[in-house]
C-alpha cells in the first residue's frame, strides 16, 4: 500500500526552514486512553448526569496511572490526568450521597496520604467539612501538611490555612492549631498573629463552656437519685406530722 507521505508536502515556514518532501508530517500525538476515559467520565458526570457511570469510568482509567514520579513531562502530564480523574471521581461519590467512601477511595490510588496532589486533598477537606465531620480529614491533612517535599508547594499556605478553618478549629485542637501557626513558614507575621488571636478567644470559650458544664453536673449530682432517699424520708416524716396534728383536731374536749 503506497504511503500517505509519499506525496510533496508543502513548504511550512517557522519551522527552522522548509520541510523536504522526504521527511514524514509529524502528527500530534493521539490522546492517551486515560485521557479518552476522563473526557468520558467529565461528559457522564456534567452532561448526562450518570453518576455511577461517571465514578465506574474513572475507577477503569485510574490502574492505568500507578505508581507515577513526577520529573518527565510525559510522567506529570499523567499525574495531572490521575488527578482530575480523582475529583471527577469525588464528585460522583458525592452527588449519590456516598461521600464518606471519598477518602478511603481516594487513597488507594495514592497509597499514602503525603502523596495526594493539593486539588484532591483540598476538596476532601471542603467536602467533610461540609458535611459537618473534619474529623475524618484530621491525621490526613496533618501528615500531607507535615511532609517536607510538601511544604515547598505553592499550595501549601493554602491548605495549611484551610487546615485551621475547616478543621482544626472546628474540633477544639487549639494546641494542634498553635503548633501549626507557629512551626510553620507559610505563614505571614499578620497571618499568625490572627490566628494565635483567635486561638486564643477559641480557647476562652472552651474554658467558660468547661466552668458551665462542671456547674449544670454539681447540679445534677446535688439533684441525683442518690439524694432521693433522703427527700423521701424527709417527706414521710413530714407526712406523719401531718397526720399527727389533724389528729389533734380530732380528739374530744372534755369539761
Amino acid at each position: 500500500m503506497k504511503s500517505d507521505f509519499s506525496t510533496p508536502a508543502a513548504p511550512l515556514r517557522g519551522l527552522g526552514g522548509p520541510l523536504r518532501s522526504s521527511e514524514p508530517v509529524r502528527a500530534a500525538p493521539a490522546p492517551s486512553a486515560a485521557v479518552v476515559l476522563l473526557e468520558e467520565a467529565a461528559d457522564l458526570l456534567v452532561v448526562h448526569l450518570d453518576f455511577g457511570a461517571a465514578l465506574q469510568t474513572c475507577e477503569r482509567a485510574l490502574p492505568s496511572l500507578a505508581n507515577l514520579d513526577a520529573g518527565t513531562s510525559s510522567a506529570n502530564s499523567s499525574l495531572e490526568v490521575k488527578c482530575s480523574l480523582c475529583i471527577v471521581g469525588i464528585q460522583a461519590l458525592a452527588e449519590m450521597n456516598r461521600w464518606r467512601e471519598v477518602l478511603s477511595w481516594v487513597l488507594q490510588y495514592y497509597q499514602v496520604p503525603e502523596k495526594l496532589p493539593p486539588k484532591v486533598l483540598e476538596l476532601c477537606v471542603l467536602l467533610y467539612s461540609k458535611m459537618q465531620e473534619p474529623g475524618a480529614v484530621l491525621e490526613v491533612v496533618s501528615a500531607w501538611l507535615q511532609d517536607p517535599d510538601n511544604q515547598d508547594l505553592p499550595e501549601y499556605r493554602a491548605l495549611a490555612e484551610l487546615h485551621l478553618q475547616r478543621v482544626l478549629l472546628p474540633l477544639g485542637c487549639l494546641s494542634e492549631a498553635e503548633e501549626l501557626v507557629v512551626g510553620s513558614a507559610g505563614f505571614s507575621e499578620e497571618q499568625r498573629l490572627d490566628v494565635l488571636q483567635a486561638i486564643s478567644k477559641a480557647r476562652q470559650q472552651q474554658k467558660h463552656q468547661r466552668l458551665g458544664s462542671e456547674e449544670a453536673q454539681k447540679l445534677n449530682q446535688e439533684a441525683s437519685p442518690s439524694s432521693l432517699p433522703f427527700l423521701c424520708k424527709l417527706s414521710q416524716l413530714f407526712h406523719r406530722i401531718q397526720e399527727a396534728i389533724f389528729s389533734l383536731y380530732r380528739l374530744p374536749i372534755h369539761d
